[in-house]
């Protein structure tokens, strides 16, 4: 029950996500962006991603001292605000904050879970246990975009905000009484906020800093380089300061880190393989395919749908032959699936079934053996760890492939000459409109065809990382004395 609870709350956080894919181009026309300017509203979507990712080292480690059912009420009160706040915004930086504030409350419910997974049950069985907590994940991929289209056709895309208030009440009464109160709490122990607030203004650092408004001067913005350099200042420090300080994010004493750092690399490349899927796919129906925001939905579900299979199956293959065979073959099988879509546009459907179900083996033995390669007590910043690398991938695959593709297809179209019917006959007119279009679509695919190799070599490289994982799982580490 407890589990199920909390997988619910993970449903939750998890549609939000995803949930603003299918109505983006909707959403950006009542702020006054053109269609063919979205890169100026992507902070909608990485500014959840970065709200995810930024707090949720801290807030894992907050469960491990106070326990997961009054971090987890926290969490779902901070997602009630910032969907508050997102509803009633009326300009796009106060939308974008709320969205953040729901990314940050949000984002801690999924590692949270993984370690109410890993109290509740024994190493034998919790990777079938993580397969269906890591499917409720990608489950709300697949729910995220169907259900933001569905409610924005009824009620406008407001209601997508506004649904979640009840939402996160009933979610608050089912932890309450199905979570017992002292799971996994030790009062005892001091956090590392200091360490926590490094972490994430380095984070948000690297992502303003690929962040692009005007891809058509160059891949990266006149501030890009700057703030990069800043953002990896600021990790270094992070860095130094978990070397010197008495209080640490994440403790060393006890961790097996070759197995965790290789868990993390590879969790960081399917990451970045699966937030490009979301965003490119959406975004090829709506330009080369010419499909509705509810067309590229329906294209982009051939690949959610198999999201969730691929969790479950792949908590099953963990529990029968340990974390490296289904993470390594899943990822090379991710990478095959994208070379697929790459030189199969626009007949992509095959290729997303493959990635879909691929990248979704890849959740289970990822998590299982970060939660192997820690003491029990640090669960709960192990998990963090975990997904926290999966976000960070999002975040910057999409950030980087984007501003890179974007630029790339502005120098392909630069010299295109955009046809007026002015001192010509109609006819010579629609021939050259015609040629201007077709030209235009060919720039498109060569630009989605290298975003999906580049995710390619991606996922080789996440293969090349879980090789070096061990075979079927060793006992866990024991909690320092």
């Amino acid at each position: 029950m407890a589990i199920g609870a909390a997988g619910a709350t993970v449903l939750i956080g998890s549609i939000d996500a995803y949930v603003l894919v299918s109505v983006l181009v909707d959403m950006i026309r009542e702020f006054g962006i053109p269609a063919n300017h979205l890169e100026r509203a992507t902070p909608l979507v990485t500014g959840y991603l970065l709200g995810y990712v930024a707090g949720m080292p801290l807030l894992g480690r907050l469960s491990d001292r106070f326990g997961r059912r009054g971090v987890i009420h926290l969490c779902l009160a901070g997602f009630a605000v910032g969907s508050l706040i997102s509803a009633t915004a009326t300009d796009l930086t106060p939308l974008i904050a709320g969205r953040a504030l729901q990314g940050l409350a949000g984002g801690a419910l999924l590692p949270v879970t993984m370690a109410l997974a890993a109290d509740l049950f024994s190493t034998r069985s919790r990777a079938v246990v993580l397969g269906w907590v890591g499917a409720a994940q990608e489950l709300g991929a697949v729910i995220g975009p169907v259900f933001g289209a569905g409610v924005a056709f009824l009620i406008g895309w407001r209601g997508i905000f506004w649904i979640n208030l009840p939402l996160a009440v009933l979610a608050a009464l089912a932890i309450h009484f199905t979570v017992p109160r002292d799971t996994a709490g030790r009062g005892r122990e001091r956090v590392d906020f200091v360490g926590g607030a490094l972490l994430a203004v380095a984070l948000g650092l690297l992502v303003v800093g690929l962040y692009n408004p005007e891809p058509a001067e160059a891949v990266l913005p006149s501030w890009g380089p700057p703030v990069i350099a800043a953002g990896v200042a600021v990790l270094i420090a992070f860095g130094l300061w978990q070397w010197r300080s008495p209080v640490k994010l994440l403790e060393p004493a006890g961790v097996r880190w070759r197995p965790f750092g290789l868990g993390l690399a590879a969790s960081l490349a399917t990451g970045a393989a699966l937030m490009v899927t979301l965003v490119d796919v959406q975004l090829m129906a709506q330009t080369l395919l010419g499909k509705d925001s509810a067309g590229g939905t329906l294209l982009l579900l051939w690949f959610l749908v198999g999201l969730p299979v691929g969790a479950i199956l792949g908590g099953r293959l963990t529990a029968r032959f340990g974390e490296r065979i289904p993470a390594v073959a899943g990822l090379l099988a991710s990478a095959a699936a994208y070379l697929v879509i790459a030189n199969t546009i626009p007949d992509i459907a095959p290729g997303l079934v493959l990635a879909g179900l691929a990248l979704g083996i890849v959740i289970a033995p990822l998590s299982a053996v970060a939660l192997r390669a820690t003491p029990e007590g640090r669960h709960g910043m192990a998990s963090a760890a975990v997904v926290v690398a999966r976000m960070m991938g999002m975040l910057l695959g999409v950030a980087a492939l984007t501003s890179w593709s974007l630029h790339r297809f502005q120098r392909a179209t630069a010299d295109l000459d955009t046809p007026l019917p002015f001192g010509i006959s109609e006819a010579e007119y629609r021939a050259r409109e015609a040629a201007y279009l077709d030209a235009l679509d060919a720039a498109l695919a060569v630009q989605y065809s290298e975003v999906f190799t580049a995710t390619a070599v991606v996922c080789l490289a996440g293969a090349l990382a879980a090789a070096g994982l061990t075979g079927r799982a060793e006992r866990p580490v024991p909690a320092p004395r």
